[in-house]
């Protein structure tokens, strides 16, 4: 069942279009990540689909519920949607229980049951109902704001960059937990970010937007392997961009021969590579197809960066590998690739 359908929708602040027609389907249940840089009308079209904008043009409809059409909206407190912002946006003047409590109609005992409820499901300790916002971590004050969004029961929640101002490792503990939530609730949600990892780990479909269109959608391991141009390849990831001739689904470029994923195109083109398809072997061996001089070693721990030339067109690579054994500056080491490259779109 198809939960949220968002039809050609636009979006004008005066002469500045920041959302110009887009559409997008996300099924009941399923997780959403909207990605872009900066100015490309995600949050836009997070606030749209919230109630806080409306569209000038397009449609919004929710488990077949019109939002917004034909120039009406639905207000946002009537849409049964929940939203949770980058800050947390937590009444400061509020106990973390009234905050959580904030919108409930129940009263007395069965109030406080539900707000301890809510408190569980965060994974914080009942002895946090009575402190003040001020008083929490970054991480305590976005799980309050979570519990207090899942409080009015949402048909859909929202994340505006809900990770973004914690530290790295209690950003990917937070991701986990709200997504292992919203699943076990059954709950539809689109997170808006703008980092790229994050929207790969937490969806199960990546929307790419770009000067307020929308570029692509799909599952993330589609667009990271079959992105519709080489500027989401870039944004998605790091990629060995080549150009190359393609004739009966082989590529002749500065890597040699490879397989291309398109056997229909002849013709010059340019090709993608993700660099985690090039191994580097330190030996000669059958399984390489090209050599390449090693120009420098950036040791980086874990792992390190080498500039690599290819002597068939002095092209420079950049790739990233173990920092076990690195080959010194000046050798020759043999690449290898494993798959087929994505024939990118003229």
């Amino acid at each position: 069942m198809t939960s949220l359908h968002l039809q050609h929708l636009s979006k004008h602040y005066g002469a500045t279009q920041a959302v110009q027609d887009v559409s997008l389907a996300c099924t009941s249940a399923s997780r959403v990540a909207i990605v872009g840089p900066s100015g490309s009308g995600k949050t836009t079209l997070l606030r749209m689909i919230a109630g806080f904008e409306h569209p000038d043009q397009g449609s919004i409809t929710l488990n077949g519920q019109t939002l917004a059409a034909d120039g009406k909206a639905l207000p946002a407190h009537l849409r049964g949607i929940g939203y949770v912002a980058q800050d947390g946006a937590l009444f400061p003047h509020l106990t973390v229980a009234d905050n959580i409590g904030f919108g409930l109609q129940l009263k007395g005992a069965e109030r406080q049951r539900r707000i301890a409820e809510l408190l569980d499901m965060v994974a914080l300790d009942q002895a946090m109902l009575q402190r003040w916002p001020h008083q929490l971590s970054g991480g305590q004050q976005q799980r309050i704001a979570l519990a207090r969004a899942l409080a009015q029961q949402p048909r859909l929640m929202l994340l505006d960059e809900p990770f973004s101002a914690l530290d790295t490792g209690l950003r990917a503990a937070m991701r986990k937990m709200v997504a292992q939530l919203l699943g076990d609730a059954g709950i539809t949600a689109i997170l808006v970010t703008h980092d790229q990892a994050e929207a790969l780990s937490f969806a199960d479909q990546l929307a790419v937007m770009r000067q307020g269109r929308l570029i692509q959608s799909g599952s993330p391991q589609q667009l990271y392997s079959q992105p519709a141009d080489e500027a989401t390849a870039l944004f998605l990831g790091e990629a060995v961009i080549l150009p190359a001739r393609i004739h009966q689904g082989k590529a002749e470029c500065g890597l040699g021969t490879i397989a291309v994923n398109n056997s229909q195109f002849s013709g010059e083109a340019r090709i993608m590579l993700r660099p985690e398809q090039l191994g580097l072997e330190l030996t000669d061996s059958a399984q390489c197809q090209a050599q390449a001089r090693v120009l420098e070693c950036d040791f980086g721990g874990h792992d390190s960066l080498i500039d690599l030339q290819l002597p068939h067109d002095n092209t420079v690579l950049q790739l990233r590998t173990s920092s076990w054994n690195l080959p010194s500056p000046g050798s020759m080491v043999g690449i290898a690739v494993q798959g087929r490259a994505h024939l990118l779109p003229a």
